[in-house]
């Protein structure tokens, strides 16, 4: 069980590293799209390049942050039976979720995208546009990223809520920082 934990403490760093890292693209998009507001009404310059930018970061942020997410326990739940659950009835109920929802949704999302996302590989698929950003086909890949990322937290998820119903941890629900908090 020693190496399960240590793999639940890795995918949780690594979730939160990632999503620590892409949260600035939230600043990068709002500065960027100021600019194209200033460019446009100010100086009449207009760039698709620049529109399809914020756009790309934007669907960066929420895909590669939707695991950084669950990792901090901060997605949305509803709260009917679980908030105020003992520790092992929260296990149970995120080893049904892990099991009934998030595992097949994601192995769904990897089935259905890989071929989208080979073909766009296959050409290089570019923007539509023709002043448009040439790499689609990279922002296409960051969907199986994404089912990737979430899948590996719900690996996480399994073992911490195992752990629970073993007996050797305390609160399955609780989000990543609060769990390095209590381990200090």
């Amino acid at each position: 069980m020693f190496y399960l934990r240590k793999l639940s403490r890795t995918i949780d760093s690594v979730n939160i590293a990632i999503g620590r890292a892409v949260c600035w693209l939230a600043l990068a998009m709002v500065l960027l799209q100021f600019a194209i507001v200033v460019l446009r009404y100010v100086f009449g310059v207009g760039s698709l390049a620049m529109h399809e930018t914020v756009v790309y970061m934007h669907g960066v942020l929420f895909m590669m942050a939707g695991a950084y997410t669950l990792a901090e326990d901060g997605h949305v739940r509803v709260d009917i039976f679980y908030r105020d659950a003992a520790p092992r009835k929260k296990a149970m109920i995120n080893l049904f979720g892990v099991a009934v929802f998030l595992a097949p949704i994601c192995i769904l999302i990897l089935y259905l995208s890989y071929p989208y996302v080979a073909r766009s590989w296959s050409v290089l698929e570019g923007s539509r546009e023709t002043s448009g950003l040439p790499g689609v086909f990279l922002f296409k890949t960051v969907i199986l990223v994404f089912a990737g990322l979430l899948l590996l937290q719900g690996v996480s998820i399994v073992v911490r809520a195992v752990d629970t119903l073993l007996g050797n941890a305390s609160d399955p629900g609780a989000g990543a920082r609060d769990r390095e908090q209590r381990q200090v």
